[in-house]
């Protein structure tokens, strides 16, 4: 049985969104490769205590803005310079620190764009990380239904202009030739701004019309047995088994709602911000706020461990 060595590791996150990775150096097991720093969490220390440790440690800095994300255990295989090991991941995003970084064991830094990885290779137990990271904060959801094609297409572009990146598709009102029409037109919008578009529907559907990932709701969700090839995945969780079968599917991410009352399900009572917290502690996936969202719940979504926040009409109404 191997051993479990619990890590805590730190995402430095600058304003526009680059984060830090540094190589392993010389001495150490995997050296050369690329990950978040971090290190060790030693007996009797929170994984806090031991993230600042280590960042002043390894890195010279210290955090004075963090944040507690997701964990992910991972079990490494021996190799010629290290031993079989489970390890468990605490990840943090650090916002802000103290100092100058400086490269104190002798590794290299590189600032990474989230979408343009331009080091390699990469720590095995990283990698899902970055794509994770890929993930932007705000995740919209159509509202069709009620704004009419015209008025949603041109909100769509105005969302567009201010930074969107990730859209889902949800307008099971639709016939097949109307949901045909609607896509071509979105997709062919969102296609210079790089904006990622999925479609609440069938992975098969998704493909055929052209999307680059598709959305489960959560009855495809439960009755699915592997993630579909070549598209993004995310699904609906409305509690601990759905997000466990997310999570078992390795999925790209998962929205959990309703987080607070909504006008969609008015008789649904929200979970509240620390049940939806409890929901996420422990998980290894993204997953995005759902319910009564707006843009001002963005910064108490992460705080909960969060990736951020999904809408359907606040973001629209926001213009």
């Amino acid at each position: 049985m191997t051993k479990l060595v619990q890590v805590a590791v730190a995402i430095l996150i600058k304003p526009d969104g680059e984060y830090l990775l540094a190589s392993r150096p010389n001495g150490k097991g995997w050296a050369g490769w690329w990950e978040f720093p971090g290190g060790k969490i030693e007996s009797g220390e929170t994984p806090e205590h031991a993230l600042i440790r280590e960042s002043q440690e390894e890195l010279g800095i210290t955090p004075t803005q963090i944040q507690p994300w997701i964990q992910r255990r991972y079990d490494y295989p021996a190799t010629h310079d290290a031993e079989a090991k489970t390890v468990l991941l605490h990840f943090f995003f650090v916002y802000a620190w103290q100092g100058e970084l400086q490269a104190r064991e002798g590794q290299q830094f590189a600032w990474q764009h989230p979408q343009k990885l331009n080091v390699t290779p990469v720590l095995p137990a990283n990698a899902p990380i970055m794509q994770a990271l890929s993930l932007p904060p705000v995740y919209a959801i159509s509202n069709v239904q009620e704004m009419g094609e015209p008025t949603f297409l041109q909100a769509l572009k105005q969302q567009l202009d201010q930074g969107l990146q990730l859209l889902q598709i949800r307008e099971s009102q639709l016939d097949s030739a109307a949901l045909a029409q609607l896509s071509a037109q979105v997709l062919q919008l969102c296609a210079p701004y790089d904006c990622r578009c999925l479609l609440n529907s069938s992975p098969e559907q998704a493909q055929q019309l052209g999307y680059q990932g598709v959305h489960l709701n959560s009855q495809r969700l439960l009755a699915l047995t592997q993630k579909p090839d070549n598209l993004l995945v995310g699904a609906s969780c409305h509690d601990a088994e759905q997000l466990q079968q997310a999570q078992a599917l390795q999925l790209d991410f998962a929205l959990l709602s309703p987080v607070l009352p909504t006008k969609s399900h008015p008789e649904a009572t929200g979970l509240g911000w620390e049940k939806f917290g409890e929901m996420l502690n422990g998980l290894e996936i993204p997953v995005y706020g759902l319910g009564g969202m707006r843009l001002e719940h963005l910064s108490q979504a992460q705080a909960y461990g969060a990736r951020g926040v999904a809408m359907q009409r606040a973001l629209w109404r926001s213009l």
